[in-house]
């Protein structure tokens, strides 16, 4: 393949998740706009493949519910208070995806009519069809689940042919790479593996609904220019997590 060849894709529909964090850059919390616009520019280069690409934003870079638990505030308050934290991270992505000219749809599982769409499954396909973004925002509607679990969920009902994650390494690794120089990472590894080892891909009711459902989750580094639209097609350095 050379530089001017589009990539051959080999998913028609999936589900990116990344972490809130991601979007604060070299900052200690917060939105940092250029990082924020590069993660959509990033998208935008996978949607003009044709590509239909729904999203789940944690929000860890403005609410951090177990924090809050910690310090003695009550966990359901402290959730509620990081699916709202989703919803503003969900708005800065679509803020940034619509200045490039790609249709964006914030859809929220807490209803907040005057700035997303309440969840509606098939309204929610229709946009995909339609080759909108969607930003799925307020995690799964209840406390107790983290954005990981909403992500599998969402990807499910909307039929996802894989979930792709996001990360600040570029793949599952047996240890921390950061920490450890000889850390070894996984080319695949199976969910029951993720669970026992305990690697951290995603939380274990996460990765028990994607195990059950025999979806697939992609971990890739999203520090990587280009590097969503290389991994599409089935190229770059990534660790896949199946059955």
């Amino acid at each position: 393949m050379t530089d001017t060849d589009e990539p051959i894709v080999k998913y028609k529909r999936v589900l990116l998740k990344i972490s809130g964090e991601a979007l604060m850059g070299d900052q200690g919390y917060g939105l940092h706009p250029p990082t924020v616009e590069r993660i959509a520019r990033e998208i935008k280069s996978v949607r003009d493949l044709g590509v239909e690409i729904c999203m789940v934003i944690g929000g860890g870079n403005i609410f951090r519910g177990l924090a809050g638990s910690a310090q003695g505030m009550e966990r359901t308050t402290a959730d509620y208070m990081g699916m709202l934290a989703t919803v503003m991270n969900a708005l800065a992505m679509q803020g940034a995806l619509e200045s490039m000219g790609v249709f964006t749809r914030v859809i929220s599982a807490i209803p907040m009519d005057q700035v997303c769409e309440p969840y509606i499954r098939r309204r929610a396909v229709r946009h995909l069809e339609k080759k909108r973004v969607c930003i799925f925002a307020a995690g799964t509607g209840n406390p107790y689940f983290t954005t990981d679990t909403a992500a599998t969920l969402r990807a499910n009902e909307m039929s996802c042919e894989a979930i792709f994650k996001g990360t600040k390494v570029d793949g599952v690794y047996d240890m921390d790479p950061k920490k450890h120089a000889h850390a070894k990472r996984y080319d695949t590894v199976s969910y029951d593996e993720v669970l026992q080892k305990n690697l951290g891909v995603m939380d274990a009711s996460a990765i028990a609904l994607a195990r059950d459902n025999n979806l697939p989750i992609i971990v890739f580094s999203l520090d990587e220019p280009g590097g969503f639209r290389t991994i599409l097609a089935g190229q770059g350095t990534y660790t896949r997590v199946q059955g």
